[in-house]
């Protein structure tokens, strides 16, 4: 079987550890599945939650509870609500989460999001 293939499984989020990451101003707590070229992500950033960096990454982020700001670096932003989404291409934008009062998203991001250049 080729390494990239992933079996069928599910997935217990209560089992899989968590991680802190200190923001800018409060903490992001990361559940993180890690497969080659996939990572997927529970996050939840906590109240008054600013990212500590510009993220040029490409993601998927759904938001599955409460609302956050996408900030980009050349100050657009878009409000998330429950239900929301957005999809971004690495090296595409720069940008950064922001939450008033806690946000819980899932993340997903891996290799189908690398910059094309064909």
């Amino acid at each position: 079987m080729n390494t990239k293939n992933i079996p069928y499984q599910t997935i217990d989020w209560t089992s899989v550890p968590r991680t802190e990451h200190k923001g800018e101003t409060g903490v992001a707590y990361w559940q993180t599945m890690q497969f080659e070229g996939l990572r997927i992500r529970l996050v939840e950033y906590s109240k008054g939650y600013v990212a500590d960096h510009w993220c040029k990454k490409g993601h998927i982020v759904h938001c599955l509870e409460g609302e956050f700001v996408s900030e980009m670096e050349g100050g657009e932003k878009s409000l998330l609500t429950k239900g929301m989404t957005y999809v971004v291409t690495d090296e595409l934008s720069s940008h950064r989460s922001v939450t008033k009062d806690g946000v819980k998203l899932m993340i997903i991001d891996g290799d189908f999001l690398k910059f094309a250049t064909e």
